[in-house]
C-alpha cells in the first residue's frame, strides 16, 4: 500500500517550516502546500469524485500545479497533466479520451497566456462535469456564472486544510501522461503509484538530492521529465524547488543567482540559451560558487554545448535517456562514474535495457538495434487501447520504436528511431496529427511532414506540400495550424511540389523527402 502523494505529507510532518516552492513573491512551505494540496482533496471530495476517477490539469509551472497534482492523489484520484500549449480541439480530445470527471484550469494571463476550452469545448466533454478555473484577474468573475464552471480561489478558502491520504495498491493508476503515436491519436500511458515512486527515487538517488538543494524548475511539471525528475523527486527529498512558469535565459540567470540553485535541469535548447545569455550576465561567479549539477534529456545534447556550458558554469551535465511510458528515465549516466559523450548512460536501479535486431534476437556489443526497456518504470499500459499495449509490451519488455547500440560496459547511445516521431525542443512532435490538420484545409491536396536536423531544437518541422490549383500561400497555412496545434508542433517550412515519392503500394517514401 503506498501513494505518491505520502511524499509531501512526510516532510511536511518532518520539516514543516522548510521552503517547498518559490515562484516569484510567493513562497509556500512544505507545511502549506500539503495544506493546499488536502484543500483540493476535500474540495474534489465534495464534487464527488472518487478513487480512480481521472482529473484533468492544466496549469502552467505555478504553485497551484503541485498543490493540485497531490490534492488529486491525496484523494486516490488519478492525474491527467496536460500540455499548457494545447489548443481547444487538443483538450476536448484529451479530455474526452481520459474520461476526465474534472479539469483544473489555468485560465491565463497577459504575462502566459493560455487558450481555453470554452464552454462550447467544455461541452463536447460531457463526462466531465467540473471545470474548476484558475483566475488571476477579475475575469473569474465571468467564468464561474457557466455551467459545470467553478472559481478555484473561493472554492479552496471554503475547504479543510486536514485529509487522511487514500492508501492505493501499488498497481492503481497515479497518473495518465498522453504521448502521441504515428496515428496521429494521443495515446495515455498508465502510470501506476509504483511507476511514478520507483522512478522518483531513481532520478533522487542519481542526482544525490538532499534538503539542502534548490532545483530550479523551468522544464513543464505537465511534462513527465520534470514531473518525475525535478518536482517528484524534490519533494521526496525535501529539497525547494524554484518553479519559473516561462523560460527566459536572462531571468533564469537572475534566478540561479538568487535563490542559490544547486540543481538545474533542461532541454539542450536551454542551455544553448543560458550560453548566450551568461556573455552579459554579471552572475556568473556566483552560479559557479552554488550550483553542483546540470541535468539534460528530450532530445540529444551536442558535445560542443556540453563542453561550452561546462567550460562557463564549472558544472558537470548529465544526459538521460527516457520516454513517458517509462516514467520516464530509463537511462543515466552515473555521477560516481566516467561520463562518456554521446551515450546517454546506463540502465536505472531496477531496469533492464537491451537492444534487438528485427528477428528479435539479441544485439551483440555495439551492434544497433531497436531498444527495449523492462522494469518497475515501466508502464501499466495505454488507456483503453489494448491493443496498441499488447504490442509496446510484447514480450514483456517495452519496445521504445528508439534505435540503438549498447558497448561492452553498457553504456546505451541512441541512433535513430523507428517511429517517424520528431523531437523539437525536447517536444515529441507527430507527423500524422500535423498531416490530418493540413489535409482539412480546402487547398491542400496531399502532405508529408517531416523532422530535419536543426541545431537550436535538436530537430525542425517541414511540411512538403501538394496543392490545389497553383496555390502557395504558406503563412495561409502557417495560421491555420498555428489555430489547431499547440505552438510546438506547427510546421517551420512549407514545400510546395508538384508530386511527393512514392513506392508502387502509394506510400510516401519520406526518407527521400
Amino acid at each position: 500500500m503506498l501513494n505518491l502523494a505520502s511524499g509531501l505529507e512526510r516532510i511536511a510532518n518532518i520539516d514543516p517550516e522548510k521552503t517547498a516552492v518559490v515562484c516569484g513573491p510567493q513562497s509556500l512551505s512544505y507545511q502549506q502546500l500539503n495544506a493546499m494540496a488536502n484543500q483540493v482533496a476535500n474540495g474534489l471530495l465534495e464534487l464527488g469524485i472518487q478513487a480512480g476517477d481521472k482529473v484533468a490539469l492544466g496549469c502552467p509551472n505555478l504553485p497551484f500545479f503541485p498543490a493540485i497534482y497531490y490534492g488529486i492523489l491525496k484523494l486516490g484520484a488519478v492525474v491527467v497533466p496536460l500540455n499548457v500549449l494545447f489548443k481547444a480541439r487538443e483538450i476536448t480530445y484529451h479530455l474526452r479520451d481520459s474520461e476526465a470527471k474534472a479539469y483544473f484550469c489555468f485560465e491565463g494571463t497577459a504575462e502566459l497566456p493560455m487558450q481555453s476550452m470554452g464552454a462550447e469545448g467544455f461541452a463536447q466533454a460531457p463526462e466531465c462535469l467540473h471545470m474548476i478555473s484558475i483566475c488571476l484577474s477579475d475575469k473569474s468573475k465571468q467564468l464561474a456564472q457557466g455551467a459545470g464552471q467553478i472559481d478555484f480561489m473561493p472554492w479552496l478558502a471554503k475547504q479543510g486544510s486536514d485529509f487522511e491520504t487514500s492508501s492505493q495498491q501499488a498497481d492503481d493508476t497515479a497518473v495518465i501522461l498522453y504521448t502521441s503515436g504515428t496515428t496521429g491519436q494521443a495515446k495515455g500511458a498508465e502510470l501506476s503509484h509504483s511507476n511514478m515512486l520507483s522512478n522518483a527515487m531513481a532520478s533522487q538517488h542519481l542526482m544525490r538530492l538532499s534538503c539542502d538543494d534548490v532545483a530550479l524548475v523551468t522544464l513543464p511539471l505537465f511534462h513527465s521529465f520534470g514531473q518525475t525528475v525535478l518536482m517528484n523527486a524534490a519533494i521526496l527529498s525535501g529539497s525547494s524547488m524554484v518553479l519559473v512558469p516561462k523560460f527566459d535565459p536572462t531571468a533564469v540567470l537572475t534566478l540561479l543567482d538568487q535563490h542559490g540553485v544547486t540543481v538545474f535541469a533542461g532541454v539542450p535548447t536551454m542551455y544553448i540559451a543560458l550560453i548566450s545569455a551568461a556573455a552579459q550576465s554579471e552572475s556568473i561567479a556566483q552560479i559557479r560558487q552554488n550550483m553542483r549539477l546540470g541535468i539534460s534529456g528530450g532530445a540529444s545534447l551536442a558535445v560542443e554545448v556540453l563542453e561550452q556550458f561546462e567550460s562557463i558554469f564549472d558544472v558537470p551535465i548529465l544526459e538521460g535517456y527516457g520516454l513517458s511510458e517509462t516514467a520516464p528515465v530509463a537511462s543515466f549516466n552515473y555521477p560516481d562514474r566516467p561520463r562518456i559523450a554521446g551515450s546517454v548512460g546506463q540502465a536505472v536501479c531496477g531496469a533492464m535495457i537491451k537492444t534487438v535486431d528485427s528477428d528479435g534476437k539479441t544485439c551483440a556489443a555495439n551492434e544497433k538495434g531497436e531498444v527495449l526497456i523492462k522494469g518497475p518504470n515501466v508502464m501499466k499500459g495505454y488507456y483503453k487501447r489494448p491493443e496498441a499495449t499488447e504490442l509496446a509490451l510484447a514480450g514483456g519488455w517495452f519496445h521504445s520504436g528508439d534505435i540503438g547500440r549498447i558497448d561492452e560496459h553498457g553504456n546505451l547511445y541512441i541512433v535513430d528511431r523507428i517511429k517517424e516521431m520528431i523531437v523539437r525542443g525536447g517536444f515529441n512532435v507527430y507527423p500524422r496529427e500535423i498531416e490530418e490538420v493540413l489535409m482539412q484545409h480546402p487547398k491542400v491536396q496531399m502532405v508529408a511532414v517531416i523532422g530535419t536536423e536543426d541545431f537550436k531544437f535538436g530537430e525542425e518541422i517541414h511540411a512538403h506540400v501538394i496543392a490545389v490549383d497553383d496555390f502557395s500561400d504558406a503563412s495561409e497555412l502557417t495560421n491555420w495550424c498555428k489555430e489547431r496545434l499547440a505552438d510546438y508542433k506547427y510546421p517551420r517550412q512549407f514545400h510546395f511540389r508538384d508530386s511527393l515519392p512514392m513506392t508502387a503500394t502509394g506510400k510516401i517514401l519520406k526518407r527521400k523527402l
